[in-house]
């Protein structure tokens, strides 16, 4: 079937172009060999135009002639080549740093004006690795997550709490790849960093809706980060020492230049500090990761990419509570273009998250982890100038361990047990076209068809009425069914299988030469769910895949978008709103107990969800003062009903908002160039508190004081704000020397704004009056950093 596809696409082009040739190539960054990605290439006085794809790969055709050839990149010097197009032909392109703008901060959304206004995709930001290492960050490590959260659209749950939220949506229901593999946790020092160490990134994609149809298994977002591939060049050294962390990249040729490679390595030492203090010296925290990449051309049509992660975060207290987790990933991927409009990518990936508690005092040990297998094939085809085609197929399995418990002594209390194992196999295929079909009019249009197969290999529960959570009308309450039977399932064999048809659909109409409206439709399916029933996600939530008894996540998301360039894009004004809804979302009733659960279905119903918004982006590109403007108005809500299990639902089943909703979203970053030696950045933020519940009465039984709490979510934690500043100071160059270096002063929430992560109600044991504890995770944090390249 696929080589009938390939057959018939060839056999279409040919008839379509064949009064026409083909311009072909590779874009590279000329200081250090590096593939760049969304370089723009068309024929100067035409409307010919392409743009270069994650590999740097462009394809452009036009009717016999003589032409410019034009080859851009923000940031860098633009070529331009005289072409006489009567064959076929094949370009590659170096492209040198502007030396004027290397410290400019570029942040876009798309690609140049040219470009940007035409193309149909919207909801999308792309960061660049320099963007964000001049943003002020915690504890002086410059921070993928934090950074994208500037952005309109995307918070978090508040400091120390890992991962991001999206339109309203949950931490789960993003999708973190990393060079093609599934990143589970983002997460360092709880929430503190992030896995991603900027200097072996180069590219960042954070798609919010419109999410292009190869993408699947989420209904959020997509955030799509690419590491460097290694400098092609020469040997470079790169690093930086800072007062938490430090870290070194090596990068160099390799094969004869017909290859590079890339080791990055990361590690904290905030627990040699901790020795010093009586009250902290028998504590550990501490977290490493590591970056490896390498790649060789075979010829100029073949390439094959090796690339790898490993990361791990000890926690140790007091040698009582010991909790390590980290995350693995591994990529062989090898890219073949098939002739001047055909260029694939074939990728086997592999990714493990695990995670394990020691509990000293009860000597329990407690081990859990997710491994996927992944075989993808992507396509990319560019029929003519009117018409690309995207289309591919993919397949993931999955083993997903939700834990196991042991006891560490003979003596230990503990209870050994295994909880089931769960396996499935989540499959994609899709086509997507991006097409123009007038000076004015593009669009963007795709199918996704998934397949989820829930695999035997544990027994299933069933439960009378087949309902595994019923509502007890005497105590108010629900609780566990009653299990009837067990049916046990063979690995080979299928639990459940679910299908499903995701639509995309993405609309530009340019207004004029600088300004355009667009419009999208996003339907999405996830078929794995986090389970957690706290306020922030965890290290040790569990990761559980649809079922007999917990369905897939379905979401629709409609954008409608207006885009303006001003002053030659030194402005750029994006203006977006959007509707979002979500059926299947997990609800957990009151009361319910996730931990060391073999049946989860009775801690759980399913609900529906519900967000939108208007968000608004003012930029400033270029000068020695750039940065932007971003804020957010938003509703984010969740109703669940009882169902057939009965009862009123969660909250009665009214609406109710979910824990990531925030009203107001304000955030401003600045990035200000005094002179070769000196720039300065800030960036200010203010947040409508995170929903919390609070108590809104209490009793006494027994003696004791019991709190009686309100509906879910209806109170909120103060508002958040804060100001991060920075200083970045480079000594004048010495060009006899090859080792540079700059020092960055840093204070994150520099007016000591003590933010509340949490406000908890307790009694005083002394006086027995009701007492509101209020946590604040960071006060004023100054740091100070030494980066070097050599």
């Amino acid at each position: 079937m696929k080589q009938s596809l390939l057959g018939l696409c060839l056999l279409f082009s040919w008839v379509v172009t064949a009064q026409n040739f083909t311009v072909r190539g590779k874009v590279k960054d000329a200081k250090n060999g590096e593939t760049l990605m969304g370089a723009t290439v068309f024929l100067k006085g035409t409307t010919n135009g392409a743009i270069t794809n994650n590999y740097g790969f462009y394809s452009l055709t036009a009717v016999k002639g003589n032409y410019t050839l034009v080859v851009s990149y923000m940031g860098y010097q633009e070529i331009t080549k005289s072409i006489i197009l009567n064959e076929n032909l094949e370009f590659n392109f170096e492209l040198n740093e502007l030396s004027e703008s290397l410290d400019e901060v570029v942040i876009t959304a798309d690609e140049p004006e040219r470009i940007s206004i035409k193309k149909p995709q919207m909801s999308v930001s792309k960061l660049k690795a320099s963007t964000i290492k001049q943003m002020p960050a915690v504890l002086g490590e410059v921070d993928v997550i934090k950074s994208i959260q500037m952005l309109p659209g995307v918070t978090n749950n508040g400091e120390g709490s890992p991962g991001f939220n999206v339109r309203g949506g949950a931490v789960d229901q993003n999708l973190v790849l990393l060079d093609e593999a599934i990143i589970y946790n983002t997460s360092h020092f709880f929430g503190f960093f992030s896995v991603f160490n900027n200097d072996a990134i180069k590219d960042i994609k954070l798609y919010k809706g419109d999410i292009p149809a190869n993408f699947g298994g989420r209904v959020s977002s997509v955030l799509d980060v690419h590491q460097k591939d290694g400098n092609s060049k020469q040997f470079a050294l790169t690093g930086g020492i800072g007062l938490i962390s430090s870290r070194l990249t090596a990068e160099a040729p390799l094969f004869s230049n017909k290859g590079s490679f890339l080791i990055a390595g990361r590690s904290s030492y905030a627990h040699l500090f901790m020795k010093g203090m009586d009250e902290f010296k028998d504590d550990k925290i501490s977290f490493y990761d590591l970056n490896l990449k390498t790649n060789y051309s075979i010829n100029k049509n073949n390439k094959i990419y090796l690339s790898g992660y490993f990361g791990r975060d000890v926690f140790d207290i007091n040698n009582i509570i010991k909790n390590n987790y980290g995350n693995a990933s591994g990529n062989l991927r090898w890219n073949h273009i098939f002739n001047d409009k055909l260029f694939s990518n074939l990728s086997l990936i592999y990714s493990k998250y695990d995670y394990q508690i020691v509990l000293d005092f009860v000597e329990l040990d407690w081990v859990a982890d997710i491994v996927n297998y992944n075989l993808k094939y992507d396509f990319k085809y560019y029929l003519n100038n009117n018409l690309k085609l995207d289309f591919g197929l993919s397949s993931i399995f999955y083993n997903l361990n939700p834990g196991e418990v042991k006891p560490t002594s003979a003596s230990s209390p503990v209870n050994p047990l295994k909880l089931d194992e769960k396996r499935a196999l989540e499959s994609g295929l899709y086509i997507s076209a991006e097409h123009k079909i007038s000076n004015k009019l593009t669009a963007q249009y795709g199918l996704r068809l998934s397949r989820f197969n829930r695999l035997g290999g544990q027994p299933i529960t069933n439960y009378l009425n087949n309902l595994p959570v019923v509502y007890n009308n005497q105590f108010d309450i629900y609780e566990a069914g009653e299990a009837t039977s067990e049916t046990n399932f063979s690995t080979n064999k299928s639990i459940k299988t679910f299908n499903n048809l995701e639509p995309r659909l993405g609309l530009s109409y340019q207004l004029n030469q600088a300004s355009s409206i667009k419009a999208s439709y996003t339907r999405s399916a996830q078929y794995l769910h986090l389970l957690s029933n706290t306020t922030s996600v965890t290290p040790v939530d569990v990761w559980t895949p649809s079922g007999k008894f917990i369905k897939p996540q379905l979401s629709n998301q409609y954008a409608l978008g207006y885009y303006k360039n001003f002053n030659n894009q030194k402005y750029t004004l994006e203006l977006e709103t959007y509707y979002k809804t979500t059926s299947n979302r997990i609800d957990y009733i009151d009361g319910s107990d996730l931990i060391g659960n073999n049946n989860i279905e009775t801690e759980i119903l399913n609900g529906e969800a519900r967000a939108y918004g208007l968000e608004f982006l003012l930029r400033k590109n270029t000068g020695k003062l750039t940065g932007w403007l971003a804020y957010t108005l938003s509703k984010s809500e969740q109703r669940t009903l009882g169902g057939n299990a009965g009862g009123p639902g969660i909250n009665n089943g009214n609406w109710y908002n979910t824990p990531y909703d925030r009203t107001h979203d304000v955030s401003v970053t600045g990035i200000y160039k005094l002179n070769d030696s000196w720039s300065f950045s800030a960036n200010a933020v203010f947040q409508t508190g995170r929903p919390v519940t609070y108590p809104n009465a209490q009793y006494q039984y027994e003696g004791l004081s019991i709190a009686s709490f309100g509906n879910r979510n209806e109170s909120r934690l103060p508002a958040y704000h804060r100001l991060d500043v920075s200083a970045t100071y480079k000594p004048k160059k010495n060009l006899n020397r090859k080792l540079q270096g700059e020092w960055v002063f840093g204070v994150y929430n520099a007016y000591n704004r003590r933010n509340a992560a949490s406000i908890s109600f307790l009694q005083n044991q002394d006086t027995g009056v009701n007492e509101a504890n209020r946590l604040s995770i960071f006060g004023i944090i100054p740091s100070i950093t030494y980066n070097f390249k050599f």
